[in-house]
C-alpha cells in the first residue's frame, strides 16, 4: 500500500469522531464507494487475458505480467461488414481465432439473459450474425478445437461449425414453460448459480447436456403494470417447497454421427444435477447429483459412448451438502480436488478417479471459504481461508504432493482472489473496515506486479465525508453459552452521557455473514448522522464458524436466528448509552423474515421494525433453497409452523413497515399480501409500501426506499 493511501487513512481514521459531513444520495450513488476493475477473462494460456474498451468497440488481449496490450483480436471500427459500432460482451475461442460478441442484451432471470450474437473470424477480419434466425441466442459455448459453437434458442440446442459455415438444430422439442436443453430454468439458476449444463467433450466430438422438463412445474404469475391501461401478466415456472421440480436427464450427442443418447445415470426420480463436465479424457462424462433433500452427493463418470454410469464418490450428511462447495472440484490427471465438512470444518481433500480417498490437503479449526484454482502442472492449489478469523479472509497455496501451506496474502483484513487459468497469475482485492478496495496483481507466487485500483480518490472523499468506524464487539447468543460476532457505529457527535436509539442490521440466513472486517459504505451510515447507534449481530446459522455452528438451525429456521437478535437486543440496550426502550431492527430478504420473527417472537424488545421483500412462510418458496434447510412440508409440517411468520403475526410487537417490489420474481409479493392479512385478521396495525414493477433488488428507487426507512425509524423510535 503506497503513502498517500497510509497517510489519507490517518487521516480519515482520526477524523471518525468529528462530524461528518455525508448524505444519503453519496452512500447511495456510490459516491463513497470504492472503484472496482473492468473484468479481464483469461487467456487459456494463463499468461494473457482478454478485456473491453472502455468504448465497447474492441477486445484487446493483455499480458497480465506487464498490463500491456499485445494484439486486438476485434474492433469494430476496421472490422470487415460490421454493421454495428458497440457491443455489450464477448467470448473468445480457445485457439483465438474467432470472438463472438452480443449486442441487446435481453434479461431473463438474475444472471441469465439472452442477445444477439455476432461472430467475428480473426484471421479474414469478418463480421456476421451468428444465425439466420431470428430468437435471440443464450450460453455460446466453443469447442476445445475452437471450431464450433454450442448455443440455445428457444429452449433448444444449435451447433455452428466454422469450418463449413453451417448451422443445425441438435434438438427439436424445446419449449417456453415446457421442455428446456442445455440451459436451466429458474431455480436452477437462482440456488445452483448455474445457467449452463452444456459442455463439448475434449476430443471435439460430442456434446453433453441436461435436459429438464419443466411440464409438471406450477406456473407462478404476477400483474405488470407499466403505466398500461389494462396491464399484462408475467408467467414462468417457479417450483414451491413440496411441489413439482423439473425432471432432469443426461444426454450426449455425437456430432459425427447426428446421434443422441441418454445416460444410464443412477438419479432419483426427484434428484437435482447441478453440473456436468468432461475430465482430460473424452471417455469420463461426469455428473454430479444431489438428492432431493440434498443430504446425498454422487458424482458419477460415465462412458459417453456406452451410457453406463460408475459411481466414484459419494457423500452423506445428516443436515445437507452445500451445493456451492461442487464448483469447487477441480479434475487432474488422476485425481481431483473436493471440500467437504466431513471433519466438522470445510476443507480441501485429494481423491483418485477411483474413488479412494489419497489425503486431506487442509485441516484445522477454521474453514476453507473457496478453493480458487489448481496448476495441474505443478499439482498446486489455491484456496481462501477464515484461518485467522471468521472475520477476515487469507489466500494461500499448498503442493499436492508435498503439501507446505504458504501463505499469499499480507494484509489483515479481507482477501479474494481471482486466478488466471492454471493459477499463473491471480488479482487480489484486500479491504478492511477502514480501508477501501484495494485491488492488485501478482503472481503465482504472491509477489506484487502491478497496482490495478488503488481508490486514491475513494480514500479521499471518505477523509472528507469523515465516515464513523466500526467497532467489532463479542455478543452472547440467546444460549447464554455461545459469543456472536457483531459490529457498532455510534452516531455523528457521539456523547456518551446520552441515551441513543438503536437500528439492528442483519440478514442472519444459512451461511451468510454481515459482521466481516471488509470495508463498505452502506445506507445505514446514513442512520448514524441522523443519530443513531447502528449494529449488527451474526447469529447462530451464519457462515465460517465451522459446519456445526452454521447447520445448526437445520429443519428449524427463524427460530434459533431471531432468538439471537433478542439476546442481542437485550445486550446493546444495556450498554449505558443506549436507550432500551428505543431498539429497532432491519432486514431485507431472510433479513426480512427475520425481522418478522424477532418481532414476533421478541416480547416486545423490538419499538420498529422494517421488513424488505420478506418470506412469510416457507412453503411460498422455491424447492431448492427451502428443502435444503427444511426438507419438505410433507416430512416437516411442524417445522414449517413454527417456522412461518404468518402463524405468528398475532404475536406481533412494535411498529411494523412492510416493503415488497410487485414484480419479485424470486420472493413474491404474495408473501407481504397474505402475511398483511393475517395482521390485519390479528387487528395488528401496521404499514406497508410497495414499488410499481420493481424486482427483489429495488434497484431503481434506492433513495426513496431508504428515506422511507429513516423516516419511519425517526418517526417510531
Amino acid at each position: 500500500m503506497n503513502k498517500t493511501i497510509l497517510s489519507l487513512l490517518l487521516v480519515f481514521c482520526f477524523g471518525a469522531t468529528q462530524a461528518q459531513h455525508y448524505t444519503l444520495q453519496q452512500l447511495v450513488d456510490g459516491t463513497l464507494s470504492p472503484r472496482g476493475i473492468r473484468h479481464m477473462e483469461s487467456a487459456p494460456d494463463g499468461v494473457h487475458y482478454y478485456q473491453m474498451n472502455p468504448e465497447s468497440t474492441a477486445v484487446i488481449k493483455f499480458d497480465y505480467a506487464t498490463g500491456n496490450a499485445v494484439d486486438t483480436l476485434f474492433y469494430t471500427r476496421t472490422a470487415r461488414e460490421c454493421t454495428f459500432d458497440t457491443f455489450q460482451g464477448f467470448t473468445v475461442s480457445p485457439d483465438e481465432n474467432r470472438v463472438i460478441v452480443y449486442r441487446d442484451r435481453e434479461q431473463i432471470y438474475r444472471h441469465s439473459f439472452k442477445a444477439n450474437y455476432y461472430y467475428h473470424d480473426v484471421r479474414r477480419n469478418m463480421v456476421r450474425k451468428l444465425t439466420s434466425n431470428t430468437s435471440k441466442q443464450m450460453i455460446p459455448t466453443f469447442s476445445p478445437d475452437g471450431k464450433m459453437l454450442a448455443y440455445v434458442s428457444d429452449n433448444n440446442i444449435w451447433l455452428s461449425k466454422f469450418d463449413f459455415d453451417t448451422e443445425s438444430q441438435v434438438t427439436k422439442d424445446g419449449e417456453l414453460n415446457n421442455v428446456i436443453y442445455g440451459a436451466t430454468d429458474w431455480v436452477y439458476e437462482e440456488e445452483f448459480a448455474t445457467t449452463r449444463l452444456m459442455e463439448f467433450s475434449p476430443d471435439n466430438k460430442l456434446l453433453a447436456f441436461v435436459r429438464s422438463d419443466e411440464s409438471k412445474v406450477r406456473e407462478y404469475q404476477f400483474q405488470t403494470f407499466d403505466k398500461k391501461l389494462y396491464p399484462d401478466f408475467y408467467t414462468y415456472k417457479y417450483p414451491k417447497a413440496g411441489e413439482s421440480n423439473s425432471s432432469v436427464d443426461l444426454r450426449v450427442f455425437d456430432i459425427e454421427a447426428r446421434t443422441i443418447r441418454t445416460m444410464e445415470l443412477p438419479l432419483d426420480a426427484d434428484g437435482y444435477i447441478p453440473r456436468i463436465t468432461f475430465t482430460a479424457n473424452e471417455q469420463e462424462l461426469v455428473a454430479m447429483t444431489l438428492n432431493r433433500n440434498q443430504n446425498r452427493f454422487d458424482m458419477y463418470f460415465i462412458n459417453p459412448r456406452t451410457t453406463v454410469a460408475k459411481l466414484v464418490l459419494r457423500e452423506e450428511s445428516k443436515y445437507f451438502i452445500d451445493s456451492e462447495l461442487l464448483s469447487q472440484i477441480h479434475f487432474l490427471k488422476d485425481k481431483f480436488t473436493y471440500v467437504s465438512e466431513k471433519d466438522g470444518y470445510s476443507h480441501v481433500y485429494i481423491y483418485g478417479y477411483t474413488g479412494t480417498l489419497q489425503n486431506q490437503l487442509t485441516s484445522g479449526n477454521f474453514d476453507v471459504t473457496n478453493l480458487l484454482a489448481v496448476d495441474a502442472s505443478t499439482n498446486t492449489v489455491y484456496y481462501e481461508a477464515a484461518d485467522e478469523s471468521p472475520l477476515r479472509r487469507n489466500i494461500y497455496k499448498t503442493n499436492i504432493d508435498k503439501p507446505k501451506h504458504i501463505k499469499l496474502s499480507d494484509k489483515s483484513g479481507t482477501n479474494s482472489a481471482s486466478f488466471s487459468n492454471n493459477g499463473k497469475y491471480y488479482i487480489n482485492r484486500y479491504s478492511n473496515s477502514n480501508t477501501p478496495t484495494y485491488v492488485t496483481l501478482h503472481d503465482y507466487n504472491g509477489k506484487q506486479l502491478r497496482v490495478l485500483e488503488d481508490n486514491v480518490q475513494a480514500v479521499s472523499n471518505l477523509q472528507s465525508a469523515r465516515l464513523p468506524q466500526k467497532e467489532f464487539i463479542k455478543v452472547p447468543a440467546a444460549d447464554g453459552i455461545t459469543q456472536l460476532n457483531g459490529w457498532i457505529i455510534k452516531p455523528t457527535n457521539f456523547d456518551a452521557s446520552k441515551k441513543y436509539p438503536v437500528v439492528m442490521i442483519q440478514y442472519s440466513g444459512p451461511n451468510s455473514q454481515q459482521v466481516e472486517d471488509k470495508y463498505d459504505a452502506g445506507w445505514h451510515f446514513a442512520l448514524a448522522a441522523e443519530g443513531f447507534v447502528v449494529a449488527s449481530v451474526d447469529g447462530r446459522g451464519t457462515g465460517a464458524r465451522g459446519e456445526e455452528f452454521r447447520k445448526q438451525t437445520y429443519l428449524n429456521l427463524g427460530i434459533m436466528e431471531s432468538d439471537d437478535q433478542v439476546s442481542a437486543a437485550r445486550y446493546l440496550g444495556a450498554l449505558p448509552y443506549v436507550d432500551a426502550n428505543r431498539i429497532g431492527i432491519w432486514g431485507w430478504s431472510y433479513g426480512g423474515y427475520n425481522v418478522l420473527m424477532s418481532m414476533s417472537r421478541g416480547g416486545g424488545m423490538f419499538k420498529a421494525g422494517v421488513a424488505i421483500a420478506p418470506v412469510t412462510d416457507w412453503k411460498f418458496y422455491d424447492t431448492v433453497y427451502t428443502e435444503r434447510f427444511m426438507r419438505t412440508p410433507q416430512q416437516n409440517g411442524s417445522g414449517y409452523t413454527k417456522a412461518s411468520a404468518i402463524a405468528l403475526a398475532p404475536q406481533l410487537q412494535g411498529n411494523l413497515l412492510l416493503i415488497h417490489g410487485t414484480t419479485d420474481d424470486n420472493v413474491h409479493i404474495q408473501n407481504s399480501i397474505e402475511y398483511s392479512r393475517a395482521l390485519i385478521d390479528a387487528g395488528k396495525h401496521f404499514d406497508m409500501f410497495y414499488f410499481p414493477d420493481q424486482n427483489h433488488s429495488i434497484t431503481q428507487s434506492r433513495k426513496y426506499l431508504f428515506e422511507k426507512v429513516i423516516k419511519y425509524y425517526k418517526d417510531n423510535l
